[in-house]
């Protein structure tokens, strides 16, 4: 079902102007709506959708693209995709296409969508009409799906177009410490699969619960929110890319007090992050954590977050 929105109006004089817009899911209201990057100007495009989780934005062809988790215990997850006004909502991965898919992320130029899929462990990818799906990465090693080991569950996704490499997180259990951060190349190695690809490297163990990635390609720094517990959870951390070896290292936390963090999304050019976070709250602050501002609170259980740096027209 999607939801009337209100008409634009005209601004006052002497308003301010704010660029660009902010998409955000809440997975208990079955939501996807949309602000300003100030929090202003709060439209619902999108209602009836089966949990979402992982929300990206195709500017150039002016669409949203959603995962819906579905139930965990099933084998019902999917993708969708509507138009910026929240219009001509189309299915294109169907209802057990994916186990139960989490986070997203659009790689311009392949014209492709990556994502986690947590219950079914692996790391997928479509082509953007939902065809040509993929399995780039399997974690299960041999056990059923749902998957009932925690440490298998790959959840955040990004990708590094300029070493073709993607990234992904696997949280483990609840408050376990047993998070851990990956990477491998995006091309398949030569006569090897999902499940036997020799290419996995281990970039960070230990952690409390890392969830959603993302790369700034502009300064090389990785960052990714994590939900376990504090000191070390709750929080939002970075690591600079080494340019010797192309590894992140060094990480540190740079935005804490979380309620169970999830989503984040950069502007590097603005010198800027956005987060949500499961108690239903928007966040932004510079990249180094400073001028830290809460846009929107108890908006439901927020969960992808994605921006759009222009304003929508």
């Amino acid at each position: 079902m999607i939801s009337s929105h209100p008409q634009k109006t005209q601004r006052a004089s002497g308003e301010k102007s704010v660029g660009g817009r902010l998409f955000v899911l809440d997975a208990s209201g079955g939501r996807i709506f949309s602000t300003k990057t100030d929090g202003s100007d709060k439209q619902v495009l999108v209602t009836g959708c089966r949990v979402p989780d992982g929300v990206v934005v195709d500017e150039r062809a002016r669409h949203i693209y959603w995962t819906n988790m579905g139930n965990p215990k099933k084998n019902d997850g999917s993708i969708e995709r509507v138009d910026l006004d929240g219009h001509n909502r189309t299915t294109i991965v169907p209802q057990g296409g994916t186990f139960t898919p989490k986070q997203m992320h659009f790689e311009k130029a392949s014209g492709k969508l990556y994502w986690c899929d947590r219950e079914g462990m692996r790391v997928m990818r479509c082509n953007l009409d939902g065809s040509m799906v993929e399995t780039l990465v399997d974690t299960s090693r041999g056990d059923p799906r749902p998957g009932p080991d925690a440490t298998k569950w790959c959840v955040g996704i990004t990708i590094d177009p300029k070493l073709k490499k993607l990234y992904w997180t696997q949280k483990g259990p609840d408050d376990a410490g047993l998070g851990r951060i990956f990477r491998a190349n995006i091309d398949m190695p030569k006569d090897q699969t999902a499940a036997t690809r020799s290419d996995i490297e281990l970039l960070f163990d230990k952690l409390p619960e890392p969830i959603d990635l993302e790369l700034d390609l502009r300064n090389r720094v990785l960052y990714w929110t994590d939900r376990g517990d504090p000191p070390r959870g709750n929080t939002v951390n970075r690591a600079r890319i080494d340019p010797a070896t192309g590894k992140p290292v060094s990480p540190e936390i740079v935005f804490t007090h979380l309620m169970e963090g999830i989503g984040i999304a950069l502007d590097a050019s603005g010198n800027r992050m956005f987060m949500t976070d499961l108690a239903g709250s928007v966040y932004s602050a510079r990249l180094d954590g400073s001028e830290k501002q809460t846009l929107l609170a108890a908006q439901g259980n927020l969960t992808g977050i994605a921006l759009i740096e222009t304003p929508v027209r």
